[in-house]
């Protein structure tokens, strides 16, 4: 059996990053002058920023909505951010189990060090920007033997990288859906992480 290695998403999976997310689109309205509905962009966090914004600006000023977002995002989108109940817990239950814990997110991987830093949440490797099955690339280069996230193109990560997906219906998707989307265990949070963690190496270990 490989080494435990696991891998979480970021937003809505080990933090809550609404309030935060939410306060840098509302930053961003006032800076350009074009109406983002914050309360609607933070109801579905997952995919990349550049989909998101593309709601809301025409084609040609997508980009340039993307590079004054993110620099808005340190002064605004950090404080505000929590972690989500268990998320620390989690990772002290792999460490205690002699794992190594990744992060993998859409977030570009800068932003996505400075929730960490602040929250106090060590982990062992960082691959940002990256969405479905692109995660499954840095899925396979650490080793990871599980993936965590809160939304069902993290499913399809994990399927893609060959490892079982573990769904946590504390974002935008429903258990049904991340059921659907191939999570091998769904946790309605993360408290629940650490017996479904043992459950999981049991059944391999059976195997």
């Amino acid at each position: 059996m490989p080494a435990l290695t696991v891998g979480f998403d970021l937003d809505m999976t080990l933090v809550d990053s609404r309030p935060g997310i939410a306060a840098a689109y509302r930053a961003l309205t006032a800076r350009t002058g074009v109406p983002v509905d914050a309360e609607l962009a933070v109801s579905r966090l997952g995919p990349p920023l550049r989909t998101e914004i593309a709601h809301w600006f025409p084609p040609d000023q997508v980009e340039s909505a993307v590079r004054v977002y993110r620099e808005l995002y340190p002064a605004y989108a950090i404080t505000p951010t929590l972690l989500l109940p268990g998320a620390r817990e989690a990772i002290d239950a792999i460490r205690a189990r002699g794992g190594r814990v990744l992060v993998v997110t859409s977030k570009i991987g800068r932003l996505a060090r400075l929730h960490l830093d602040h929250l106090g949440l060590a982990v062992d490797e960082l691959a940002g920007d990256l969405f479905a099955e692109q995660k499954a690339t840095a899925l396979r280069e650490h080793g990871a033997t599980h993936y965590v996230g809160d939304h069902v193109a993290d499913m399809v990560a994990a399927a893609a990288a060959g490892v079982p997906g573990i769904g946590v219906a504390t974002g935008p998707c429903s258990s049904a859906e991340l059921r659907e989307a191939g999570a091998e265990v769904v946790l309605n949070e993360l408290t629940e992480f650490p017996a479904a963690l043992d459950g999981m190496i049991q059944l391999a270990l059976e195997q």
